[in-house]
């Protein structure tokens, strides 16, 4: 059963960068696509970006690209999602997720297998 956590979250001041860790045990992540999404308060998920098995880089929301990469590091079996000239909207708590189907992770997320808790970002002005 793959487990998901993520982690680095934390409090940032506007125009600062923060790396968040999404590290998989039970399971490799070699085969599933990830996605990474985020909440805040009173507002729906939105999704970030999702990445496929093999590490291309499918797509970024637009709040969020060319601010935000995601890669994977097969060897530490994590993936990452390292977010520069951070926002007070990027608050929110931001989930990694995985599935062996990509068009879940990236189109239909309420039909992706695993989620991570979450983690909070903050994003002081």
């Amino acid at each position: 059963q793959l487990q998901l956590v993520e982690s680095g979250g934390g409090l940032v001041q506007s125009g600062g960068s923060l790396t968040l860790s999404c590290t998989a045990s039970g399971s490799t992540l070699e085969s599933y696509a990830i996605g990474w999404f985020r909440q805040a308060p009173g507002k729906e998920r939105e999704d970030i970006s999702c990445i496929n098995s093999s590490g291309g880089s499918f797509r970024y929301a637009d709040s969020v690209k060319g601010r935000f990469t995601v890669f994977r590091d097969s060897a530490k079996n994590t993936v990452y999602l390292q977010m520069n000239s951070l926002k007070p909207e990027d608050t929110a708590i931001y989930y990694c997720a995985a599935d062996d189907n990509l068009g879940y992770v990236c189109y239909d997320h309420i039909r992706i297998h695993y989620w991570g808790q979450g983690i909070q970002v903050t994003v002081s002005s």
